[in-house]
């Protein structure tokens, strides 16, 4: 009673009425957690950096030419391109396995530069988007400044090459902002284009 008693006064300045009958509330469960984006594949015009431990000759950075290969001391030539670091240095591995005994290799990513997604057509500020994570189509029209009066909201089309060949991905952006037919907002790959006629 007497924590009570020294209570009431605090809650009188603090301006809360019923303090001492109002029902404790609970916390809100937990946000499930976020799951992780799908592993970033190299592109061409990306920069690894790759050293192995002990070796210090073997330790540069190595630009993603763009048909997609790399080239590293003892190793030769790898094509890195979809290839995540994780790949890349389990690969090194082992080739450096023949003149090198138990070697670390460490890959990281210095630059993705190659990460390029373009939008184009009748948004407010089309161009090339440098992007370093899972970009789908709805935030890559933001990332234009969304799509101007004049646009076709229902024709936006996603241009995808893959090898020689081209896939055109239709996209109606009227259903998708009503939270309608939401699997259209895909996720994009690197040189995707985004066309608002």
């Amino acid at each position: 009673m007497k924590c009570l008693a020294r209570l009431l006064p605090m809650c009188a300045v603090l301006g809360i009425s019923a303090c001492t009958s109002a029902p404790f509330v609970s916390a809100p469960p937990a946000a499930q957690p976020v799951p992780p984006p799908q592993e970033y594949g190299l592109e061409p015009g990306d920069v690894v950096r790759i050293s192995v431990w002990r070796e210090e000759a073997l330790d540069q950075g190595v630009l993603v030419r763009p048909d997609g290969g790399i080239s590293f001391p003892l190793v030769g030539e790898i094509e890195a391109e979809g290839k995540t670091v994780a790949q890349i240095s389990d690969e090194i591995t082992q080739r450096l396995a023949k003149y090198i005994p138990d070697p670390v290799v460490t890959v990281s990513l210095q630059q993705s530069e190659g990460n390029k997604i373009y939008v184009t057509g009748r948004v407010n500020n089309p161009g090339v988007f440098l992007v370093n994570g899972p970009v789908d189509i709805m935030q890559a029209l933001s990332m234009a400044g969304g799509l101007n009066p004049f646009a076709d909201k229902n024709g936006i089309k996603v241009l995808r090459r893959q090898g020689d060949a081209q896939t055109v991905i239709p996209f109606d952006y009227r259903q998708v902002r009503k939270g309608e037919a939401l699997q259209q907002n895909i996720i994009l790959q690197a040189g995707d284009t985004i066309v608002v006629p």
